[in-house]
Formats: C-alpha cells, sequence, structure tokens
C-alpha cells in the first residue's frame, strides 16, 4: 500500500551558517558599531541581544534575511516576548520549531480526514504523520492539498513507497 511521511525538519547545518553570517555582518554595519549586540546559537535557541526594540527589529530581518538565503523557512521561527535585560537593553529568544507537535499533527490529521478521499488514513508516529492509501493519485492530491493549507510550520513530505 502505498504511503508518504509528513514530517517538520530544519537543516541544523543551514541554520548555523545563517546565524554565522548575520554575526558577521553585525560586526560590520555602521547601524550596529557599538552596542554591544549579539546573535548566538544555542541548541534549538537563536539569542537575540541588543540596546533598544527598534535595533531588536533590524537584528530579526538581519537574521531572516539569512535564513531565507540559506532556505531554512522562516515558519520555523518562533519569537518569544521581548525581554529587559541589564542595563537597559532587550533580549529576544527565537526557537527553533522542528517536529510536528501532537496538536499540529492532530489539525492536520483533520484537515487530510476533511478531503474525504476514499482509502486515505493517517497515523500520528512521534512528530511526524504516516499518511498511506489505496491509490498512488490520492496521496498525490494531498500532498498538493497540504502545500496549499498554511499549517504555520514548514512541511516536508519524505519516504514516499508505491
Amino acid at each position: 500500500m502505498p504511503s508518504f511521511d509528513v514530517v517538520s525538519e530544519v537543516d541544523m547545518q543551514e541554520v548555523r551558517n545563517a546565524v554565522d553570517q548575520a554575526a558577521r555582518e553585525l560586526s560590520q554595519r555602521f547601524d550596529f558599531k557599538g552596542t554591544d549586540s549579539t546573535i548566538e546559537l544555542k541548541e534549538k535557541t537563536i539569542e537575540l541581544h541588543t540596546e533598544s526594540e527598534p535595533r531588536l527589529e533590524a537584528l530579526k530581518q538581519m537574521l531572516a534575511e539569512k535564513m531565507v538565503k540559506r532556505g531554512v523557512s522562516l515558519k520555523a521561527l518562533g519569537y518569544g516576548n521581548v525581554e529587559e535585560a541589564t542595563k537597559g537593553t532587550v533580549r529576544q529568544t527565537v526557537t527553533l520549531r522542528v517536529g510536528i507537535t501532537d496538536d499540529k499533527a492532530r489539525e492536520v490529521g483533520k484537515f487530510i480526514k476533511g478531503l474525504a478521499l476514499k482509502g486515505v488514513q493517517h497515523q500520528i508516529q512521534g512528530d511526524q504523520l504516516r499518511v498511506t492509501g489505496k491509490k498512488r493519485d490520492d496521496l498525490q492530491s494531498v500532498i498538493a492539498a497540504l502545500k496549499e493549507k498554511d499549517f504555520d510550520l514548514p512541511l516536508q513530505f519524505t519516504n514516499f513507497r508505491d
């Protein structure tokens, strides 16, 4: 029986490269000279730190540009609250959303069920979704429908088996 997996993954090497490029540009840009602004990649988060909220917006824009150039979807970035830090500076944590949460998996599953294609079933397997069907054409129409709908997650379709 044909099947495929719906996953939400991020290439961590490309994320690391994008953060490194943004940090390099940050050290070169004139409008950030002497502001002690930083972009730092941790395990599954990116820490943005600068002197004011307008500078923070510029920092986020710079990071987004580098991510897009590297082919990382901006849907994978979850921006946290802006926090006050020491000496009147601000900090924001950007979380990398990797994997499909249970709530999102249920939402995607409900959408697939709502397509009312005969013989198409889904199964939640950890942080991914397996979709099986009797006909290959049905599965391809599920993929097309999932690409059109915005689930606020970068979805990839892997492991297509006939």
